[in-house]
């Protein structure tokens, strides 16, 4: 077999593994901090952070809010704000001109935060069309094995990949069928454990920068724009995703220009019975 054939198998295995240890999954109770930034240069304009209880379900993941804080600038200073009833997580920040102080007329960055860290549509809140470490995800992309390394002193394959169309961006997973000629725009590295074939870390980029029409009709450009994401082995075949970011640069409509950042930190993994159930306190009304 050649280093591509040999990639494919190896990550069609890990798929594989990862898919049917879902059940074994939903044992594990876990927490989650989510934190993220929007800066403009260096300064920041808002700061969140927000932490969880995480329930696994089989296809998806029950959160619950346990803490959240936020600041947003106002002048040359940095105000708190309380947790937005009924909204999902975003960053905000206030409208040019806007008045008040309670940030009324502050504007989310389309939830985007919540779109990263608590996709409906994924076991992990990971969204998946992100890494190409499930059945689905795999054809679009072509994988080449350069060898093998050690992490964490286990053995790893070091795997490459790439997109394998390169015509039409398709980024929504949850098309079915998906478009014709449709392609992820990630390339990057996985390492997969030679033992249990689980992904131990994955970093993505994007494989073609934002398309020279884009940019100059519509004023929109991203830089930087890719991801990481580790996973922590907690029992025999069981790993779960550890840490997971982002950081990238987007500008619009030749003005608006922010950087934006997003880290997802998982901890105290705890093996549940498998037939118990776990409620949550009302929030006093």
């Amino acid at each position: 077999m050649g280093a591509d054939s040999d990639a494919l198998a190896i990550m069609t295995k890990t798929a594989d593994n990862t898919s049917s240890a879902a059940e074994t999954r939903r044992r594990y109770v876990y927490q989650q901090r989510i934190r993220s930034s929007l800066l403009r240069g260096s300064e920041a304009i808002c700061r969140e952070s927000r932490e969880y209880t995480v329930t696994p379900q089989k296809k998806t993941t029950e959160k619950k809010l346990i803490s959240f804080s936020g600041e947003c600038r106002q002048g040359q200073r940095m105000v708190p704000y309380s947790q937005p009833a009924g909204q999902a997580p975003g960053l905000k920040e206030r409208e040019a001109g806007g008045k008040g102080s309670d940030f009324d007329g502050r504007v989310t960055l389309a939830g985007l935060m919540n779109d990263l860290a608590s996709d409906p549509h994924s076991r992990d809140g990971i969204p998946r069309q992100l890494f190409p470490l499930s059945p689905g995800e795999q054809k679009y992309y072509k994988f080449t094995l350069k060898g093998e390394t050690t992490i964490k002193d286990r053995r790893a394959y070091d795997i490459r990949f790439e997109p394998l169309v390169h015509q039409g961006v398709c980024v929504d997973s949850n098309l079915d069928p998906p478009p014709e000629g449709c392609f992820r725009p990630w390339k990057g590295k996985v390492w997969v454990d030679a033992e249990e074939y689980q992904p131990i870390r994955i970093d993505t980029q994007l494989a073609k920068g934002i398309p020279w029409d884009v940019r100059v009709l519509m004023g929109i450009n991203i830089r930087q724009l890719g991801f990481s994401l580790t996973y922590q082995r907690v029992a025999d075949g069981v790993w779960f995703p550890a840490t997971y970011g982002t950081e990238f640069s987007i500008t619009v409509f030749w003005g608006y220009k922010r950087t934006i950042t997003m880290s997802m930190e998982n901890s105290d993994f705890r093996k549940t019975d498998a037939q118990s159930t776990i409620q949550f306190d009302s929030p006093d009304p």
